[in-house]
């Protein structure tokens, strides 16, 4: 698998803005094929930061239904892996430089 092909995106929540700030830990979107080698090895490139630990959770698919004309219309919403990334101490990723 190609490096470019491991990391989705990051993951800008309240949570994740905390966990930054507090623990040095950042989360991205990672391809659920993806090992943890693997995406500590993409984000070390990609970033230039010495990763300490990669811990990775499978999000599953969430139900949604909602209510139109023809009725309710029910749907899954894709699971997805994502992966928390602890960087060594004094080192950051600035995440907003691309947006």
């Amino acid at each position: 698998m190609k490096l470019t092909e491991i990391l989705v995106k990051p993951i800008l929540t309240e949570k994740a803005n905390l966990q930054q700030e507090k623990l040095r830990r950042y989360a991205f979107r990672v391809n659920r094929k993806a090992n943890k080698l693997e995406i500590k090895k993409a984000v070390e490139e990609f970033y230039s930061v010495s990763v300490v630990e990669v811990n990775t959770v499978i999000v599953p698919g969430k139900n949604k239904t909602r209510y139109t004309k023809a009725g309710f219309i029910s749907g899954v919403k894709p699971g997805y892996k994502k992966a928390y990334v602890t960087v060594a101490e004094g080192e950051t990723i600035d995440l907003y430089s691309n947006i």
